[in-house]
């Protein structure tokens, strides 16, 4: 989407002020890459980090203006390139980077705009603020890069860019530091973040976008860690409801309410109608659209899935886990073939992706082609190491080849870590399956559906599990479970 050329022209005086009229007047799409900490001190990189997530959050209020997220531009953090040539990657017309300098209570921010088509820049600014002046810093370099960047703003859009979450410094200094251990992903970090978001809501009580972080670290546990589902969902819950309580506008609390909706309370009305009130509210959002598509996936209209994921890649073509969707929602759909090219040329861009190994593995049993699952299956463990979830495709594929002996090694060495940590119940149900011991597979199939594993709620659709749908003790499961 493309903003309109203003119908008159500001006149800025001098050849650089027609340049960049007629430059930044048409810029329709932006990456602002990582801030880049010059302080000389690595315990404030949470800063230089959430500065740039804050500002990209805000941008993303715009109408008419494609923001790529968080994930897509901090694949250049701590990367020396040249912003042509990321724009080009990024399939974006400008380029936004700051440095940011913090010595005791005082703060320098530099931001450079530059023009990915040409490499000139478009404006610049040099901020000299004071620490306890932050949240204010925030709101006022949002105003002036939506400004810079020509944008037509009504009031509320105003409003929606600058707008206050805190108007507690320390509070946001901690719910920095919480997004800063949160991207990186390992739960030792997550539950850091949540050490931080809880500090955060400690000082201001009414801070919604930490109780949304809150919730989305919580989820994060439960869906890939080693947390039982019990344990960590509620927390979720109640940090979402919060968030929503709070401010009903907020799409990221929707959109999480969706995941616990669906994974955690096995309520897909709600569920559906979570997500569809997040993509109202952020139709922009690729993340959103992409979690409307895997619902959709997830509950076995393939079809409608298929449109909307691709929709998610046209808002954020770069994102090799939104192609990995696509993949596997065509191999959901019978598309084998298209499906599985999809996913080989994710795993050629991002080959350390072990679930884009993963979502291959039906694409070829599926076909009978149980070489290719088996080495996408042993891929996949090489990958990710002792993963259960890793190690269970790895046995229901070597069962299914007939590999009987090697999938009960596998068995035997989940059911080991099992007694050490929580291993998925639904993980060991999949393998004792795949070797067709119906008396295990229901037993451990019951122990996950009083853990409340979230993948329990594919049940209805997954095929791996078509054998077991005549049996009336499955019907009656997925009858106490609400999905029949």
């Amino acid at each position: 989407l493309f903003l309109p050329v203003l119908p008159a022209i500001i006149i800025l005086g001098g050849v650089f002020g027609y340049r960049y009229v007629t430059q930044a007047a048409s810029i329709g799409s932006i990456a602002v890459l990582p801030f880049v900490n010059e302080s000389g001190n690595a315990d404030v990189e949470y800063l230089s980090d959430g500065m740039s997530e804050s500002l990209i959050n805000s941008l993303s209020q715009l109408p008419n203006l494609s923001v790529k997220a968080p994930g897509v531009v901090f694949r250049y953090k701590d990367k020396e390139t040249d912003p042509q040539t990321i724009a080009a990657e990024l399939s974006v017309q400008a380029i936004l980077s700051g440095r940011v300098v913090q010595r005791d209570d005082d703060l320098t921010l530099y931001l450079s705009l530059v023009d990915g088509r040409n490499g000139n820049q478009l404006w610049g600014e040099q901020y000299d603020r004071k620490m306890t002046d932050l949240v204010a810093l925030q709101n006022e370099i949002a105003r002036d890069v939506s400004r810079e960047l020509r944008a037509r703003l009504s009031g509320a859009d105003t409003q929606g860019v600058a707008r206050n979450y805190t108007q507690s410094v320390e509070a946001y200094q901690l719910y920095l530091k919480g997004r800063h251990h949160a991207g990186r992903n390992t739960p030792s970090e997550t539950q850091r973040a949540i050490s931080y978001y809880q500090q955060a809501i400690e000082i201001d009580p009414n801070y919604a976008l930490a109780y949304v972080k809150l919730s989305n670290a919580y989820l994060n546990l439960a869906l890939t860690s080693e947390i039982p589902a019990t344990e960590v969902m509620p927390k979720a819950k109640a940090a979402a409801n919060k968030a929503i309580e709070i401010d009903d506008t907020l799409a990221e609390a929707h959109q999480g309410l969706c995941s616990i909706s669906g994974w955690y309370d096995w309520n897909l009305n709600a569920a559906e109608k979570h997500i569809k009130r997040a993509l109202e509210l952020n139709p922009n959002s690729a993340d959103v659209q992409i979690e409307y598509a895997g619902f959709l996936s997830n509950t076995g209209r393939q079809t409608e899935a298929l449109v909307e994921v691709k929709h998610g890649i046209e808002l954020d073509p770069s994102n090799f886990r939104y192609r990995a969707l696509e993949g596997l929602i065509l191999i959901r759909a019978r598309q084998y073939d298209e499906g599985l090219a999809v996913l080989q040329k994710v795993i050629e861009q991002s080959p350390n992706y072990w679930q884009a190994h993963v979502f291959a593995i039906p694409g070829y049993t599926e076909q009978g082609k149980f070489t290719e699952a088996l080495a996408s299956a042993r891929q996949a463990c090489k990958i990710a190491g002792n993963n259960p979830a890793a190690m269970s495709f790895l046995g229901q594929t070597l069962a299914k080849a007939g590999k009987r002996a090697e999938a009960r090694v596998v068995l035997e060495e989940m059911l080991r870590l099992s007694k050490e940590r929580h291993v998925s119940p639904y993980n060991i149900a999949m393998v004792y399956n795949g070797l067709e011991d119906r008396a295990e597979t229901f037993v451990w199939l019951e122990r996950a559906y009083e853990l409340r594993e979230p993948r329990m709620s594919m049940l209805p659709m997954e095929r791996k599990w078509d054998n077991l749908r005549s049996d009336p003790r499955f019907q009656d499961l997925l009858r106490r479970m609400g999905l029949k």
